[in-house]
């Protein structure tokens, strides 16, 4: 038999197979959708369409396997009869996984609520308990018998379309073979990206459709498992949790405290009516030791050091991990993310989150970002929890694209300003800046105006700065902010506005010399960050050096504002009335470490298990005393109740209150 015959026919072969995987996948779709739907959710073309493109993704992977393997003489079924005998049996092992996983699925959902996840493994270190309690619970012998007949339909269906009468040898020319082919595997690589753009299509596509269960419907069971594969082991020490659970609801000034519960709720109401507008900046890399603010003698940030002295500035503010993901989680939920190795926004399990953003209600909610939400898989933690939020990133907006972050900084700022102007109902707007990070692209457009500074080598470095380009890509983000706050005082909205600006995180390396040591020594002052709440009408002006966190920051705008709300978070009000002593926990993802930071002393544990206890007011060695001792104990325990507690909340916050 000719080697290079029977081209088309196996392309056909692989493109039927591929037919029914689909037909059975979107005929599942609706299935699940009449069985689990609610009569005020209506069936959505766009799940549907976004659906059909998971399938593809799933069935783009088995065709282009499909294609390679049988790409090889030898297993070929259009030229040898002992191929045919290997992938009949082959592809009915493939077709019994494919309706396992999708049994397991629909019974998962039904369980759980929760499409298939990776958890489910969980279930198989009490197999014999498992197994006890579906045979109670579901008819499993009919979806036995179901799943034989299905089975036995396949396999008569592939000794079909593998028996000698349906198969052709038509020789193709290799110059058509090889064009074909190329074209072949380029389409089935665009599929498996699935979308057009700098990121592939993810599972928190899904949830950008604004409404959970339309999410679950648009989710493939094969894509659902294998994106939790890498989370399999989230999970927390329940017993852990409630023997710190007493520390920590005092710690947090719980009113209803309950073990059994493990209720962190706190419910706070106001009189008032005033209904303010909220903008909050969350700046890349804003790093305190770099700052006009905190001594820095290059003067990077003079605008923003001028605007703290306007409003409420906390000096001693540290974010609860490093990196912009964890940032922007931390921040709009008040949950730490000690969620490892990934960062919990990319954790299928963590996506339902409770924020307190949703206790403002009557407000339009902005989410604005010069790039793609799709980075980190944000847009799904933003659109799930944030009801009704507008996200608003690149290509909404009319300024060109710079770099790999997207548009400037300095132009995000600006026409969000002109969208936020035109806003009829009270407002939150969360804008998220980019420039200040590598490439530190400064716009040509600006360059008249925005004038470069050239240090040497040898100053830079004194003052924390690897190069020229750094440098004035800082000092850029401090000209962007101006322009904005400069832009939005002509506008109507203005007056009747909360501005809050921190950092997602600060700066690895060392602190300058007039940081005490301890803040190199252990490199906590790569999360220390300004925080500045600035408002003429609502903020009064204050320097504050009490330690806080970016967990504080969204129960503090709720308590500015007047508004009423439900804080389940591990943020506290920084504008409380009653004095209290704040300690802001640091899980460090790159260290491994956890630590808490205090107003006299600093507290870590590294990955090696080695306790480290300083002083963060100066270099002084810790005198020996027993308030001492009680200090460092303390701060032991209370970042273990953070970092167990956090473990708890990441997958127990949810919008709806859950407890196991």
């Amino acid at each position: 038999m000719n080697v290079n015959g029977a081209f088309f026919s196996r392309l056909k072969w692989i493109l039927k197979i591929s037919g029914v995987f689909i037909l059975l996948m979107t005929i599942y779709r609706l299935f699940f959708f009449y069985v689990y739907c609610t009569p005020e959710v209506p069936l959505s073309g766009t799940s549907l369409w976004m659906g059909f493109r998971f399938d593809l993704r799933v069935v783009a992977v088995l065709a282009l396997s499909l294609f390679i393997l049988s790409s090889i003489p030898f297993l070929n079924p259009f030229q040898t009869k002992s191929a045919r005998k290997f992938w009949i049996p082959l592809l009915t092992i493939v077709f019994m996984v494919f309706l396992i996983a999708y049994v397991s699925d629909f019974y998962h959902y039904d369980y759980l609520n929760h499409r298939l996840s990776a958890s489910v493994l969980i279930f198989l270190e009490d197999a014999m308990i498992s197994a006890q309690m579906m045979w109670e619970t579901y008819p499993v012998i009919p979806v036995l018998i179901g799943l034989i007949v299905l089975l036995f339909l396949w396999v008569k269906l592939m000794r079909y379309w593998l028996t000698p009468k349906n198969l052709s040898y038509a020789v193709t020319p290799k110059k058509t073979r090889i064009i074909i082919s190329v074209l072949y595997v380029l389409v089935c690589g665009m599929f498996i990206f699935g979308k057009l753009g700098q990121y592939p299509l993810r599972w928190s596509d899904a949830y950008a459709i604004g409404n959970e269960f339309k999410a679950n419907v648009t989710l493939n069971p094969f894509q659902s498992f294998f994106s939790t594969m890498k989370f399999r082991h989230s999970g927390f020490d329940a017993k852990k949790v409630r023997e710190y659970y007493p520390m920590l609801a005092a710690y947090l000034n719980v009113s209803d405290p309950s073990v059994e519960k493990l209720n962190f709720e706190r419910s706070y109401t106001y009189n008032e009516n005033v209904k303010p507008n909220i903008v909050l900046v969350i700046c890349e890399s804003f790093a305190a030791p770099k700052s006009t603010m905190f001594g820095n003698m290059l003067n990077p940030t003079p605008y923003f050091d001028s605007l703290s002295k306007q409003g409420a500035f906390f000096t001693r503010c540290f974010t609860p991990s490093f990196g912009t993901a964890r940032g922007v989680w931390s921040t709009v939920t008040g949950v730490p993310d000690v969620n490892r190795p990934k960062t919990a926004s990319r954790n299928p399990l963590a996506v339902d989150q409770k924020t307190i953003i949703n206790d403002f209600e009557g407000y339009e909610k902005f989410y604005f970002l010069g790039g793609s939400t799709t980075w980190a898989n944000i847009r799904g933690v933003l659109a799930n929890n944030i009801e009704g939020i507008q996200i608003i990133e690149q290509d909404h907006f009319k300024s060109g694209q710079e770099d790999v972050w997207g548009i400037s900084d300095k132009n995000l700022f600006l026409e969000s300003n002109q969208i936020l102007s035109k806003v009829k109902k009270p407002f939150f707007a969360i804008i998220q800046t980019a420039n200040n990070h590598r490439p530190y692209t400064i716009p040509d457009e600006d360059l008249n105006e925005f004038k470069k500074e050239e240090h040497p080598k040898d100053t830079l470095k004194k003052y924390l700065f690897k190069g020229n380009d750094e440098f004035n890509a800082f000092r850029y983000m401090d000209f962007a902010i101006q322009k904005y706050m400069e832009a939005a005082a002509k506008e109507a909205y203005f007056e009747n506005t909360i501005f809050v600006f921190i950092g997602d995180h600060g700066l690895r390396g060392a602190a300058p010399y007039w940081f005490p040591k301890s803040f190199s020594k252990y490199d906590f002052q790569s999360e220390h960050v300004p925080l500045l709440f600035y408002s003429p009408k609502f903020v009064k002006p204050e320097t504050n050096s009490g330690v806080c966190s970016q967990l504080d920051v969204l129960p503090s705008i709720a308590h500015l504002a007047k508004q009423n709300h439900r804080n389940t978070s591990l943020g506290m009000n920084l504008f409380s009335e009653v004095p209290k002593e704040r300690y802001a926990f640091i899980a460090d993802p790159d260290k491994n470490s956890i630590a808490v930071v205090g107003n006299e002393y600093y507290w870590e544990r590294s990955s090696a298990g080695v306790e480290a206890f300083a002083s963060v007011l100066n270099d002084d060695p810790i005198p020996q005393t027993a308030y001492a001792d009680s200090v460092k104990n303390y701060m032991k325990k209370i970042a273990e109740a953070f970092q167990e507690t956090s473990r708890y909340l990441l997958l127990n916050n949810k919008k709806v209150r859950r407890i196991n």
